[in-house]
């Protein structure tokens, strides 16, 4: 792997620069090797093509990707005789990509811990356990610990407000493949929690936070309050059948039927972030919502990471480094944002008696009650997940094949285009700071 040596950690000094945070986040994700390249789809026996799809010469490796490829290596002689050198300054409060993402391990885990106080106050002790699918601990590691204690009875609760095939379903899916590969797990009785939007406690903790948030601006009721949610390819939504978007937007409404109630009557608005690749995303985006609110008069406005109940780079990132800039670029003079979830009381509470509500399931067969806006289901297929999660959804095939874990076959040629973009900018930072894995290697010398 082309991490190297265990001293030279090339991503640390991606990250300590001023690149941006989707191409840290992509450099760690391959000195990592967890990149969703050719090999690593083979070795979790998944379908994957034969070998790289730029130069059909040799397997989809990730140093193939950023060495070997001959048509990386013309970009590369490309950008040695149009780039000039410099250095980049570095940013010294950030500490390396290890720290920060450990540090967002530790706020999920805090949660856990704070569900587990929850739930034993509520006279339901239990174990609560933390997996997750880039950073200790792996969604293996817990489940190999839950097997460790024993655990006959589990309920899965995804921290995805809303549910989409992308998010909570890719993390079912992993889990579903687990599963099916274990005895002691095909015989555990388990129920899911495949979203918990539209609970009371959810809703009125975010309620809150945004009227706290509201109270510092100079003047509150002129404030915009701006839901930026994480987006998701289109075809998701129109052609798999996610209810990503649908419930988004009830979501946003029983929030603001809430702040209403509380004398609230701003005006709000909805926009999807993060979006990669030129695959049509879900519209409106966040940062072309922001030019236009500034374009359109608005002076002050309030953004509701309404996707993330922790902090990670999302919000401390993109909402408060880029879109504040963006913001304040755009003319919008006064910026704020909402704080994540957290351990807010409400909300952890809330959180206890959805699994409380859930251990009658446990077992059972799947059951879909919308009227009670409670939908818990067993694991196992995801497309019977969807089925049973709307009553309503009709039963058809997808009019596009869906890989097992989770993607069409189009987003993922489009999702491995993104990858090669961000592995460009990856080169023109190793050229234009004079540091990286090539020039450990020797290997950028040989060019000049």
């Amino acid at each position: 792997m082309f991490i190297g040596s265990t001293h030279f950690r090339p991503w640390e000094r991606i990250w300590k620069s001023w690149a941006p945070g989707k191409c840290k986040f992509f450099m760690w994700l391959a000195a990592h090797n967890r990149c969703w390249t050719a090999d690593r789809l083979a070795r979790k026996g998944l379908p994957h093509p034969e070998c790289c799809p730029l130069c059909d010469q040799a397997d989809e490796t990730i140093d193939h990707l950023l060495v070997s490829c001959v048509f990386t290596q013309q970009i590369w002689f490309k950008l040695l005789r149009s780039v000039g050198l410099q250095i980049l300054a570095p940013q010294p409060d950030e500490t390396s990509f290890d720290d920060w993402w450990e540090k967002a391990s530790e706020r999920v885990s805090g949660q856990a811990e704070a569900l587990r106080e929850a739930l034993c106050e509520k006279d339901v002790p239990s174990k609560v356990y933390v997996g997750m699918r880039y950073w200790h601990p792996f969604t293996e590691e817990a489940i190999e610990q839950i097997k460790h204690d024993g655990i006959t009875k589990l309920v899965v609760l995804p921290l995805y407000p809303q549910f989409s095939i992308s998010t909570s379903g890719s993390s079912l899916r992993l889990l579903e493949s687990i599963f099916r590969e274990d005895e002691y797990l095909v015989n555990m009785q388990h129920t899911v929690i495949p979203s918990w939007y539209q609970r009371e406690g959810y809703i009125k903790a975010m309620a809150t936070l945004i009227e706290n948030e509201l109270k510092n601006f100079p003047e509150p009721q002129k404030v915009m309050i701006f839901f930026s949610a994480h987006g998701v390819p289109l075809a998701y939504v129109e052609e798999a059948g996610d209810p990503y978007k649908a419930e988004m937007e009830e979501c946003i409404d029983l929030i603001m039927e809430e702040l209403e109630k509380r004398g609230i009557t701003n005006p709000c608005t909805l926009a999807y972030q993060s979006r990669v690749g030129p695959v049509e995303w879900l519209k409106p985006y966040t940062d072309e919502t922001i030019v236009e609110l500034g374009q359109k008069g608005v002076k002050s406005l309030l953004a509701v990471p309404i996707s993330f109940v922790s902090e990670h780079i999302e919000t401390l990132e993109e909402i408060d480094v880029e879109y504040k800039e963006l913001a304040l670029k755009s003319g919008i003079e006064h910026w704020g944002r909402v704080p994540a979830l957290g351990c807010e009381p409400t909300f952890i509470s809330d959180l206890a008696d959805a699994v409380i509500e859930s251990l009658p399931y446990v077992g059972a067969m799947a059951v879909s009650n919308l009227e009670a806006r409670q939908s818990l289901v067993p694991l196992g297929s995801v497309e019977e997940l969807l089925a049973a999660y709307d009553s309503k959804r009709d039963e058809l095939p997808p009019p596009v094949i869906v890989w097992e874990w989770g993607w069409t076959k189009s987003a993922e040629t489009w999702n491995g285009r993104a990858a090669m973009l961000a592995v460009l900018v990856l080169l023109v930072l190793e050229v234009t700071t004079g540091e990286g894995f090539l020039h450990q290697w020797g290997i950028l010398p040989l060019f000049h």
